[in-house]
């Protein structure tokens, strides 16, 4: 399908597990978000929610953090897949039916919560232990063929609270042992990402242009005014995209601000929040997304959501104000689709190119050397992922060397990198720009 006239609705959904949330904790956010001191206590919530407190004309934002849909947590993974077992469902995907006859589609953005001395919202910790649970979910409740798990990921908090947010992957060494787990243990490298708490810096946006060719984390929004009423969100510190596109269409981002159109190679496309305190999709909103595909542009519409919270519900809204815009532009065709489904065929109007690498091991004396040879298509970015597992046990990422026609790549085994004698496995993982992954895993047996 390469119609111009074509919304893509593209759910993203930052799976993180179930999520627990004492009073006291609620008070500790609007303290941190505020700055308001006041015992926590209900009966103060329930003054705080109903504006009855004076807060310096702050009554109503308050109000709104408070907002009860928003409090209300699967606290446990039993209540969570209760949600699921529904929404996964016939019946409900299909209770607003595609313009294809397609029912509901979810991206399943995995999060590994890695790394923290302290969880005091019993996150559920450990490699894999989301996107494992998803796996199962999806397989039985016959999701496999429909959605899709990506990959989300969350910097580490300066005192490795599992609980408190932050911007830097540099400071953040799960980053790539996460990575080299998911190819070597899980047979899987990302193609779609997420950004945790929607934030992207320098460091971040210069790792994903090296791999990741599709990237869902512009929440770009009219709401300057809601975002300086909250301390964790003024002058731009979570959250920014306050220079980026907001009229629905995917950009390449400029080398030194990921918020500007530029040279550089990946795609970034626009997702709102369905319910959230910032950036949430409207009637308007939506209503831009199908003008725009009436005028010949196919289209992602992305929403967000996060897997703790009642889906059933957020779905609902997103498929009341599809079906107004639907109504008022019977010119257009709106489709549930995947991430990467929907930027294949907006950014490359349906074109695909299959990644093929040759990866070889072999021994120059005693020393592992490992060639790798472009075979069809392109790498995105300057080289493939390397991963490498070390009989000690270590995951260890690190840099090929360059072939001189830009397309082959080498790594030495050896006292300076990892000896041949600790190899126990070797990986390479690449996409092309068309969103296809090529991964290879060799076992040392020596």
């Amino acid at each position: 399908m390469t119609d111009s006239n074509v919304v893509h609705i593209v759910h993203a959904i930052d799976t993180e597990g179930p999520l627990y949330e004492p009073l006291s904790a609620t008070f500790e956010r609007l303290r941190d978000t505020f700055g308001i001191e006041i015992d926590p206590t209900h009966a103060n919530l329930e003054k705080l929610k109903n504006k009855q407190v004076p807060l310096d004309g702050r009554e109503d934002v308050v109000a709104d953090f408070l907002n009860p849909f928003r409090m209300k947590y699967h606290e446990t993974w039993a209540s969570l897949e209760a949600m699921l077992a529904n929404i996964m469902g016939d019946k409900f995907r299909r209770e607003l039916p595609d313009s294809f006859g397609g029912g509901w589609v979810y991206n399943w953005h995995c999060v590994d919560h890695v790394g923290y001395t302290s969880n005091p919202r019993h996150k559920d910790l450990g490699f894999h232990n989301i996107s494992d649970r998803y796996e199962e979910f999806l397989d039985k409740y016959n999701s496999r063929d429909r959605d899709a798990i990506e990959w989300h990921f969350h910097p580490m908090s300066t005192y490795q609270e599992a609980h408190r947010c932050a911007t830097s992957y540099e400071n953040s060494p799960h980053l790539h042992e996460g990575l080299c787990r998911k190819i070597i243990d899980r047979n899987f490298f990302p193609v779609v990402f997420r950004a945790g708490f929607h934030t992207e810096r320098p460091d971040s946006h210069w790792f994903l242009e090296q791999w990741i060719p599709y990237d869902c984390s512009n929440i770009a929004a009219d709401n300057a005014e809601q975002r300086e009423a909250q301390n964790d969100l003024r002058n731009g510190r979570f959250g920014d995209w306050r220079r980026a596109p907001a009229d629905w269409s995917i950009y390449n981002p400029d080398f030194y601000d990921y918020q500007k159109p530029g040279s550089c190679r990946r795609y970034i496309a626009r997702f709102l929040n369905i319910d959230s305190r910032v950036a949430c999709i409207t009637q308007e909103e939506v209503d831009k997304a199908f003008r725009r595909a009436a005028g010949g542009e196919p289209t992602l519409m992305g929403v967000l959501s996060h897997d703790y919270r009642d889906i059933a519900v957020e779905v609902n809204r997103v498929r009341e104000l599809v079906a107004e815009a639907a109504k008022a532009h019977p010119e257009v065709q709106f489709k549930y689709s995947t991430a990467r489904e929907a930027f294949k065929q907006v950014v490359h109007r349906g074109r695909h190119e299959k990644l093929q690498l040759e990866v070889k091991l072999g021994k120059t004396g005693s020393n592992f050397h490992l060639e790798v040879r472009t075979k069809e298509s392109r790498v995105f970015g300057p080289q493939p992922y390397l991963a490498i597992k070390t009989r000690s046990g270590r995951f260890i990422h690190d840099n090929f060397d360059f072939g001189l026609d830009g397309q082959s790549w080498h790594y030495v085994f050896d006292a300076d990198s990892v000896l041949s004698s600790d190899l126990e496995v070797v990986a390479v993982a690449a996409n092309n720009r068309f969103g296809d992954t090529f991964l290879e895993t060799i076992r040392v047996n020596e």
